[in-house]
């Protein structure tokens, strides 16, 4: 195990809800709330979590650091649910202290722009959860397979293991490592920085998604990090959903150019994995040890 898998959860846990981004819909707050006392815990909504909006923001800067903050203080907080992603972490990042984590362990969910604060777990040695939020578990079924999935390694833990379907630009190949990665913008905009989690000395699995980014910009992302040295470490690469966007003159979709940008790389590389910004969003314990294993038959992710 490369990072500390936080203490599991049990019935009558309580789990703060807080919103350390884009303003969010009370509505899907209200309905995380709903579903977490549905499991057994005792969720809150953390005081700035519905606001009021600051701008874009979810609260201010103040408001939101105190949410953050306080939950990973309180050693009656068992687990952070993040609300929403959209933007806002990267404000608060260089204000959270490494050992406030580091000293109170817990599971931090969410994806997007958490990928920040995810980032920020990695350098404490914590491992933490990219996960469906407020809106997955307002909007759907509370027996969505990736709603259950996520709520097993909450409570159960890991080891895991994910089977997804082969994909025609796939590498096969099998890789070990440290699991680490998210939203690809966040990983790029993190580069270089005290936070970047791709500096690290051990091998690693990197997870990559995004929406709304267009193909040259994702191109332009994945230059920089491999000129800046930062994919030297990759062992494998998962490749998640990129969504909203349109092909262009140079490529016909994102995984085509992401496929020729790689070339004849040496590591197994799979596409199609089901995470990112849509329904099928599978957690990912991001810090875990890390087996990839890709065949022409299936893709198989085993977390530990």
């Amino acid at each position: 195990m490369f990072t500390l898998q936080p203490p599991l959860l049990s019935p009558g846990d309580r789990i703060a809800v807080v919103s350390p981004a884009t303003e969010v819909n009370p509505d899907y707050i209200d309905g995380a709330v709903g579903f977490l006392e549905s499991e057994g815990f005792r969720p809150f909504v953390a005081p700035h979590a519905k606001g009021p909006a600051a701008g874009s923001y979810a609260a201010s800067d103040s408001g939101r650091l105190a949410d953050l903050t306080d939950a990973w203080s309180d050693p009656s907080v068992r687990a952070i649910l993040c609300a929403r992603g959209g933007y806002g972490c990267c404000r608060l990042i260089g204000r959270i202290p490494l050992g406030l984590i580091a000293d109170n362990p817990k599971w931090l969910i969410g994806f997007s722009d958490i990928s920040i604060l995810h980032a920020l777990s990695l350098k404490a040695g914590v491992m933490s959860l990219h996960a469906p939020m407020a809106r997955h578990l307002t909007l759907l079924p509370s027996d969505h397979y990736c709603t259950r999935a996520m709520m097993r390694i909450l409570t159960d833990g890991l080891p895991v293991e994910y089977i997804a379907p082969a994909h025609p630009l796939n590498r096969t190949g099998q890789a070990e490592g440290m699991l680490a990665g998210g939203n690809l913008a966040v990983i790029n905009g993190l580069a270089a920085t005290p936070f970047d989690p791709l500096d690290c000395d051990e091998p690693l699995i990197l997870f990559i998604e995004d929406i709304s980014e267009a193909i040259y910009a994702v191109e332009r992302m994945l230059i920089r990090l491999r000129l800046a040295g930062r994919l030297d470490s990759i062992k494998g690469l998962l490749v998640g959903h990129f969504t909203e966007y349109r092909p262009d003159r140079n490529h016909p979709d994102m995984e085509t150019m992401i496929s020729r940008l790689l070339g004849d790389v040496p590591f197994p590389v799979a596409f199609g994995f089901p995470a990112g910004h849509t329904d099928d969003n599978l957690p990912l314990p991001l810090g875990a040890a890390a087996t990839l294993t890709v065949t022409d038959e299936e893709t198989s992710l085993v977390l530990s």
